[in-house]
């Protein structure tokens, strides 16, 4: 049984990706956790990854309901939830939180039993089969009371986001809205307008794609149907953003054009750019929230054969070297890829002098 007062039965509406990952984090310690989705199978699949039992209206009431449906939704959901007595405190996991909040009002919903949140976490995968428990580790997960939400309700919302392993943080509806249209809608958007241009690309301009592109490009793999749900729901911020994003690109376009015909000076536009992009870049929060650091990278070859990345981390752990981040570029028909491994610099001397005792190939 969880050791957390007042989270002891969470009932969660939704078992896609983020919901099953709350009830999978839950588990963990034990609380009883209760799912319900207006898919059966998805409920289904989220019982046999061990995420809860199915949730029967009538019911005894839940410590906290967690409903995990898409924004314009969410107030639909809290006033049915709380005309049948499921729970005695509400949150959401939707990705936008002024028109929820505002749509519940409108309902008629009871605001002192809900506090509306959004776990900054999630994959590119979505549904039951991508959840995982510590999806939430050391990650923000934003919750935003308003005047007339009851202490007790904030606390049983702060107490989830604990079990969870997220990082509270407690924000203004309308600035958090503006923020994850910033960091994570148009950004969304941008990313899939290029990967867009890849559709009808040649072959041969496929087959020369690097870590470059597929860094700009990962996040459109997401479900559109669901990103067209998510943007529905911060349309005006996301607008405002788009529009910034695509006055910067015009003015690029419109330089290198001149560029094209010999105005050489034209280039400094680019340029100037480039470098708000760097220090845009720049401050980022680096690992555990910190202040971004500068790491060393370590490039070592591997192949592509079970165990060769546990063999890898296992020489680092021996050599004392503590590993920040790693990234892998595989070579296009060759079984074997290259490893770049962030280390902090005073390490990256040792490593490489490690890995190359154990028969690595570090250039």
């Amino acid at each position: 049984m969880s050791e957390h007062d007042g989270v002891k039965s969470v009932l969660v509406v939704g078992t896609g990706l983020i919901g099953t990952s709350v009830a999978l984090a839950l588990r963990e310690h034990g609380v009883t956790v209760l799912l319900a989705d207006q898919d059966a199978g998805a409920v289904r699949l989220a019982r046999e990854l061990g995420a809860g039992e199915e949730w029967a209206p009538g019911a005894a009431p839940a410590d906290l309901a967690v409903i995990a449906v898409p924004p314009q939704f969410v107030a639909q959901w809290l006033l049915d939830l709380q005309k049948n007595e499921a729970a005695r405190f509400y949150t959401d996991v939707a990705s936008v939180k002024a028109l929820p909040i505002a749509q519940a009002v409108q309902l008629g919903c009871d605001m002192s039993t809900y506090v509306a949140g959004h776990p900054m976490a999630g994959r590119e995968r979505s549904g039951p089969a991508a959840a995982r428990a510590d999806v939430f580790l050391g990650r923000p997960w934003a919750y935003c009371p308003v005047a007339s939400t009851s202490a007790r309700a904030v606390e049983t919302v702060l107490a989830l986001i604990e079990l969870c392993g997220g990082d509270a943080v407690r924000i203004d509806p309308a600035a958090h809205d503006e923020a994850v249209a910033l960091i994570s809608h148009a950004p969304h958007v941008a990313a899939s307008a290029v990967a867009a241009r890849l559709a009808d690309a040649a072959e041969t301009a496929l087959g020369l794609a690097g870590p470059g592109v597929r860094d700009v490009t990962r996040v459109a793999g997401g479900d559109p149907d669901m990103w067209s749900v998510i943007l529905s729901g911060n349309a005006r911020p996301v607008a405002e953003i788009l529009e910034g994003i695509a006055a910067d690109l015009a003015t690029a376009a419109e330089a290198l054009r001149a560029v094209s015909v010999d105005d050489g000076a034209a280039i400094g536009r680019v340029t100037e750019l480039l470098r708000r992009g760097n220090t845009g870049q720049s401050r980022i929060p680096g690992k555990h929230g910190g202040p971004p650091s500068a790491y060393a990278v370590v490039q070592v070859l591997v192949g592509d054969r079970p165990g060769e990345l546990a063999r890898l981390f296992q020489v680092a752990k021996d050599a004392g070297v503590n590993i920040e981040d790693v990234r892998l570029e595989h070579a296009p028909g060759l079984q074997l890829g290259a490893a770049e491994l962030s280390v902090q610099p005073e390490a990256a001397a040792a490593l490489a002098e490690a890995l190359r005792a154990h028969g690595w190939h570090v250039p």
